[in-house]
């Protein structure tokens, strides 16, 4: 099992910034992708990008392709998610997510483990 601790989140204006961070721990080594997804209310859960550990190949969503950027600290475990121009409609509860498949996975179905979220709020 992979515990994940997400932090970063809060209020920002339309247009601002913001950096979301999520710590690894536990059975780190059996985890290939990593993953951020969010969840607004009445809404299901969605993707939103993804990283690979060791090659660091990424995967966006088209809707923050562009503003958003994924990365990684492998000496950290750490992974990041630097979210530029926000929009109101950009307003979630962001998870981290990993999972022991490899490649573009965007499914929450093939994430085991996940953090407890981060809340993002952006006002217009």
């Amino acid at each position: 099992q992979v515990q994940l601790i997400e932090s970063g989140g809060g209020l920002v204006q339309a247009g601002g910034s913001l950096r979301l961070s999520c710590a690894a721990s536990g059975r780190t080594r059996s985890t290939y992708t990593m993953g951020w997804f969010r969840q607004a209310p009445g809404k299901e859960r969605e993707f939103v990008s993804n990283i690979n550990w060791s090659g660091g190949s990424t995967t966006y969503a088209a809707s923050v392709k562009g503003r958003f950027t994924i990365s990684r600290d492998n000496a950290k475990n750490t992974v990041y998610l630097q979210m530029n121009s926000l929009k109101p409609e950009d307003t979630a509860v962001y998870y981290c997510a990993a999972s022991q498949f490899l490649g573009a996975v965007t499914s929450p179905a093939v994430y085991a483990d996940w953090g407890q979220g981060t809340q993002v709020t952006v006002s217009s």
